[in-house]
């Protein structure tokens, strides 16, 4: 038998392996003493399941849940074991996994009798005695139509819905212990490296807990989230006035052009949310100041553009007060712990000016306001004046809008806060679910793309330090919002596809990003494509593929 050298870099040695061998006997004989959970393998830098042979020498790495796709590879064999042992104990119920929340992932069982909390400790107890026994999980290629069988077997619909615009012959299934399944991405070799976990009960159903890759042996103390948990509660009630729970019945409708239908529908659902928003801030009489905050490519722009209509129908004067203007000069920005420019630290914007400002406008002053000048990292003053009037109201968009650091010198009930963000609740089926953060990954790359000459590449290697920023300066502050917006459109990756897999392809094997590109690439193709003309021009989606009435390009 052919011999292969493979040099194990964190273990500074070189091994000599037979060609053929399963990459999980290789973790095995050489990684004895790590104590995180090994999910991959990366082989001369490409990502590997430990069920894959060797087939090629070279450098051999063992992926744990400290990396990102080995996470997810984590989360995703969490999921199966969590629905092996639903099933083992009441064989009819319907498993669906929604959403993230509260560091974990919330779901829901249906089954004959309602869930309760002691059903949720034994089916805990459950995944830990399918944990302890080890067992095995194979990838199975099967043909299309043995798939079907299988999935119509188990009465699961939104697999055959899924399957039906599925245009290979082939597809891959998970097998754990008899049970098969389809999961979109890598998978653990068994369950056995499933070490930290936990499961509560949580409303109508469950959050599946799991740790972070910050600290990846221990489970994060829950902290509850109770408006993100009713955005998405309301985003679920709008799915099912759509009928649209999942992207096979998405493809249906574009397949049949009942898609316009839902379009209308879906924009006219954030049209009377808007609305709303703008009939609470006229009841509550004092409101001066709206403050709009939300992560990356959330739609912030237009949301407040819309808003501002809304407003004006209700008798207020809208006065928009843009936070760039605000930044301190570039020589005097804050340095992060790279020593580079930290541009979204709250401390890269003049407060005190801010402050100062906002307090003349609210006395009914006018006020000269800066305009900083990007080419040169500098503020300048070009004689621009604005006064609020009676019936004025000023909107204030940005990052740290959430935080009462911002606007410390304005008492809290002249002011009205707002968190936007894309929270989809579309999922591919009911157990693989569409992370909201690759919807906003999505809309971002199209946007940079069109709008700005960035190409995805780029795009991808800036997100996470994206994602820090948001985690740092966004979400700690969510709830502290009197509203929540959600600005997902649940055809809009129908309409973003095109123009996002354009970008991907571009990216190739070399890239450090390519692995992100591949799997986003394998995600867009579930959905069916549908062109951007159908899009109304005042609709958030056209902040991203252009021809918006409201953002300029």
């Amino acid at each position: 038998m052919e011999k292969l050298i493979l040099n194990l870099s964190s273990m500074k040695k070189e091994i000599q392996v037979e060609k053929g061998t399963v990459l999980q006997k290789i973790v095995e004989d050489n990684y004895k003493e790590e104590k995180l959970p090994i999910v991959l393998a990366k082989i001369n830098g490409r990502y590997k399941e430990l069920t894959c042979k060797l087939e090629e020498g070279g450098s051999f790495e063992a992926v744990d849940i400290r990396d990102d796709l080995g996470m997810r590879t984590y989360i995703r064999t969490l999921q199966f074991v969590l629905i092996k042992a639903v099933l083992e104990l009441y064989p009819e119920a319907v498993i669906t996994i929604e959403h993230s929340l509260s560091k974990g992932l919330f779901g829901e069982i249906h089954k004959n009798t309602p869930l309760n909390c002691s059903d949720i400790e034994s089916i805990k107890i459950k995944m830990k005695e399918i944990i302890d026994k080890d067992l095995p999980i194979k990838k199975v290629s099967l043909s299309k139509e043995k798939a079907v069988k299988i999935f119509t077997k188990y009465k699961m619909e939104d697999k055959l819905r899924l399957l039906k615009h599925v245009e290979t012959e082939t597809v891959k299934l998970y097998e754990l212990d008899g049970r098969y399944d389809y999961f979109y991405g890598s998978m653990a070799y068994s369950t056995g490296v499933l070490k930290y976990f936990d499961l509560i009960c949580y409303g109508q159903g469950f959050i599946l807990r799991h740790p972070s890759q910050n600290n990846p042996s221990v489970i994060p103390e829950f902290v509850e989230y109770k408006k993100l948990a009713k955005v998405f509660y309301e985003t679920e009630q709008w799915g099912n006035i759509l009928g649209v729970g999942d992207v096979g019945s998405l493809n249906d409708k574009v397949d049949n052009m009942d898609i316009i239908n839902i379009i209308h529908v879906a924009e006219a659902l954030h049209e009377k949310k808007i609305a709303y928003i703008a009939d609470m801030i006229h009841e509550r009489k004092g409101t001066k100041l709206v403050l709009i905050a939300g992560p990356s490519s959330s739609g912030k722009t237009t949301f407040a553009r819309r808003l501002a209509i809304q407003l004006r129908v209700n008798g207020f004067l809208p006065i928009p007060i843009s936070l760039d203007d605000y930044f301190i000069d570039r020589e005097h920005t804050p340095r992060d712990e790279k020593g580079e420019y930290d541009f979204e630290s709250i401390y890269a914007l003049d407060l005190e000016l801010f402050n100062e400002q906002l307090e003349a406008l609210l006395k009914g002053e006018e006020v000269e306001v800066p305009t900083f000048n990007f080419k040169k990292g500098v503020r300048e003053w070009n004689g621009e004046k604005i006064r609020l009037p009676e019936n004025g109201i000023l909107i204030v968009e940005g990052i740290h809008g959430l935080n009462e650091m911002l606007t410390s010198s304005i008492a809290k009930e002249n002011k009205f806060k707002i968190y936007i963000s894309a929270l989809t609740q579309l999922n591919l089926d009911n157990h693989n679910r569409i992370a909201t953060t690759d919807v906003r990954m999505i809309r971002r790359i199209v946007r940079d793309y069109l709008s700005r000459g960035y190409g995805a590449e780029q795009t991808l290697k800036m997100w996470p330090s994206i994602r820090r920023g948001e985690e740092k300066n966004i979400f700690v502050f969510q709830e502290e919002a009197d509203v929540m917006f959600n600005s997902t459109l649940v055809y809009e990756l129908c309409v973003l596809k095109k123009y996002a897999l354009e970008e991907l392809k571009k990216i190739d094997e070399e890239s450090s990003v390519y692995y992100e590109a591949l799997r986003l690439k394998s995600f867009l193709n579930f959905f069916k494509e549908l062109d951007m003309k159908y899009v109304p021009e005042n609709s958030i989606l056209r902040e991203f593929v252009g021809g918006s009435v409201f953002y300029k390009y």
